[in-house]
C-alpha cells in the first residue's frame, strides 16, 4: 500500500491554525472498480457527515425538481435561518449554497422533501447509519440528522458511496449528477487530473449533550479523473484543540498540496 508520507507533515503545519491534528483516515479507491488503493489511519469509525451531506442533499433537490440548475432556485435569507456564519446572511442560489455551506438552504431542500421522502433517500443511497430522526426527542431531523446529530458515516462509506455516484449507481435522474458534478467542481491539480469536492466541518457531542469545541472534525470528500480514469477520496481528521480556521478547510488545502503526488505514484 502507497504510504504518502508528506502528507502527514503537511497536516501537521497546516492544522496548526485549527489545531493538531487526532487520529485521521486516508483513504483512495478505484471509482470504476471500487478497488482501495490507499486507506491509512482509523477509516471504519462512523461520525457526522456534516457539510459532506450536502452532495448527496444537491442529487436529492434536483432529483425531487426543487433545485433547477445552478442559480436556481435563489432563496433570500429571513431571520431565524441559521446565520452563526455571516456570509450566509444574504440571497443563495445552488452555487452559493455549495460554496458557502449554507446550512439554511440545506434545511429548505429538506423541508421541500418532507420526513418521508428525505428518509427514503437516504436508504435508498445507502448512506451510512441512514438514521435522520435527529436529536432524541427533538423532532429535528430535517433540520439537522446530519450535523453533529443521528446521521453518521465512516470514511470507507464515503468511499462507497462517492464511487456509486461516479458510476452513476443511485436512484436519481441524469440532470442530478451533472448538477452535483457542477457544483462540486474544484480547480484542476496541477498534473492535469480535474477535481470536485466537498469539505465539511463539526463537533462532537459531550456526555451533556454540548459541543466539544475543542475537538472539531474535518472531511474532505470528492473524486479526481484525468485520461479516463476516476478515483474517489476521503480525508478525515478530528483536531486537538480549539483552531482559528474550521478543520474541514485545514484537511482540503493540506490534502489538495499532497493529492497530485499522490495520483502520480497509483
Amino acid at each position: 500500500m502507497m504510504r504518502a508520507l508528506s502528507l502527514s507533515a503537511l497536516l501537521f503545519t497546516l492544522l496548526a491554525t485549527a489545531g493538531a491534528a487526532r487520529a485521521d483516515c486516508t483513504a483512495i479507491a478505484d471509482a470504476a472498480s471500487g478497488a482501495v488503493l490507499v486507506e491509512e489511519g482509523d477509516c471504519a469509525t462512523r461520525i457526522t457527515p456534516a457539510s459532506t451531506f450536502k452532495i448527496p442533499l444537491a442529487l436529492m433537490g434536483y432529483d425531487s425538481g426543487f433545485l433547477i440548475d445552478e442559480h436556481a432556485p435563489a432563496l433570500p435569507f429571513k431571520t431565524g435561518y441559521a446565520d452563526w456564519n455571516p456570509e450566509w446572511r444574504e440571497t443563495t442560489d445552488p452555487a452559493r449554497w455549495m460554496e458557502k455551506s449554507v446550512v439554511w438552504y440545506s434545511q429548505r431542500i429538506t423541508e421541500h422533501l418532507g420526513a418521508e421522502r428525505f428518509a427514503h433517500y437516504v436508504a435508498a443511497f445507502d448512506y451510512g447509519n441512514a438514521d435522520v430522526a435527529g436529536d432524541p426527542g427533538e423532532d429535528n431531523g430535517l433540520m439537522r440528522s446530519w450535523i453533529g446529530s443521528s446521521l453518521k458515516i465512516s470514511p470507507r462509506e464515503q468511499l462507497a458511496f462517492l464511487g456509486r455516484i461516479v458510476r452513476r449507481e443511485l436512484p436519481v435522474d441524469a440532470h442530478a449528477y451533472d448538477m452535483t458534478s457542477a457544483l462540486t467542481a474544484l480547480a484542476p491539480l496541477p498534473n492535469g487530473w480535474s477535481l470536485n469536492g466537498k469539505t465539511g466541518a463539526a463537533f462532537p457531542r459531550l456526555a451533556d449533550g454540548s459541543w466539544d469545541r475543542e475537538h472539531g472534525y474535518g472531511w474532505f470528500v470528492g473524486w479526481a479523473a484525468k485520461d479516463g480514469r476516476t478515483v474517489v477520496f476521503v480525508r478525515q481528521v478530528q483536531t486537538e484543540r480549539k483552531g482559528e480556521v474550521s478543520a474541514g478547510i485545514a484537511a482540503r488545502a493540506a490534502f489538495i498540496e499532497a493529492l497530485p503526488a499522490m495520483l502520480d505514484k497509483l
